[in-house]
């Protein structure tokens, strides 16, 4: 029997992207020049935000009480909203794909 199935993670949940999450999606409502929004572009940018900011994992209703103090904490509420702008700015200058391609697939659906 292999590792992962002797134990129960289910509950091990990095509480650090639902926060990059959240404020991706906040950036990009009053983001004000255009920008590919496809799903490959939005994931890496949720990707690489995440690779930047300390992970916060919890395994129990209790830890995510201490994950949201932590977001209250000025220093990592700040290192998320830089970790995802420079994220956002990053993918828009590098896209991971050609972007006439990426808007042609937009304008299909």
């Amino acid at each position: 029997m292999a590792f992962i199935d002797d134990y129960n993670f289910e509950y091990l949940k990095n509480e650090a992207e639902t926060l990059v999450l959240k404020e991706l999606s906040r950036q990009l409502e009053v983001y004000s020049t255009p920008i590919c929004r496809c799903n490959d572009c939005i994931v890496d940018m949720a990707a690489m935000a995440l690779n930047k900011v300390k992970p916060l994992y919890r395994v129990s209703l209790l830890g995510s009480f201490y994950t949201a103090s932590a977001m209250d904490e000025k220093s990592y509420a700040r290192s998320v909203r830089e970790a995802v702008f420079n994220a956002i700015e990053q993918v828009k200058k590098n896209p991971s794909h050609d972007t006439a391609a990426a808007a042609g697939d937009e304008a299909a659906e």
